[in-house]
């Protein structure tokens, strides 16, 4: 086996684990973590923040999203485009009809304003404590926070369960860090 083929299976294995710790998760934990991010982790005052719809059991950020909009942030949602192109962000206010994505997603319709966030929240299917992510295996994030990083500062926090922290992830040199994950027992900074 290949290093890199050893690579892609120690990630499906990590994903595998995350996604049944996932499926246990308290569906009212977004509120929790709303609260530990706000006090120990917000965005800066006026940071354009990008959120993401929560589907299957991912953990619900729209709690956190709904009172940093309450302070006066520009909430985006991603659009998901073609593998190896990065997500693009539509200007999202509640109350806002949604379209459907692919892989499940939801996003404001074509007409939307495209936003460039400085701010993302970035849900994840296993993390570990030095910021390593493993997501949905299509490199989305990747991609696109290498995009905006390239451009100037932009703080990636992951959003997940505690129960999806892992003791160490693989990680591939495209891999993009994330700056500190939120989960329903607080942030933990990478």
């Amino acid at each position: 086996m290949s290093s890199s083929d050893a690579l892609i299976d120690e990630k499906r294995r990590a994903r595998e684990a995350g996604l049944a710790a996932r499926g246990r998760g308290d569906p009212r934990a977004g509120l929790a973590l709303a609260g530990h991010v706000l006090e120990g982790f917000a965005p800066p005052p006026g940071a354009v923040v990008a959120g993401y719809w929560p589907f299957a059991t991912e953990i619900d950020p729209r709690p956190l999203m709904l009172a940093l909009a309450g302070r006066g942030h520009a909430l985006v949602l991603p659009v998901t485009g073609r593998r190896g192109e990065a997500l693009v962000f539509r200007r999202f206010r509640f109350g806002d009809r949604l379209d459907e994505g692919r892989f499940g997603t939801r996003h404001p319709g074509e007409g939307a304003e495209v936003l460039t966030p400085e701010f993302l929240l970035v849900p994840v299917v296993a993390f570990d404590a030095t910021g390593v992510r493993i997501g949905h295996g299509a490199g989305y994030y990747d991609v696109t926070l290498a995009a905006l990083r390239a451009r100037g500062p932009a703080a990636a926090l992951g959003c997940g369960y505690a129960a999806q922290r892992a003791e160490r992830l693989p990680v591939a040199p495209h891999d993009q860090r994330l700056d500190a994950i939120a989960t329903e027992h607080g942030v933990l900074r990478a």
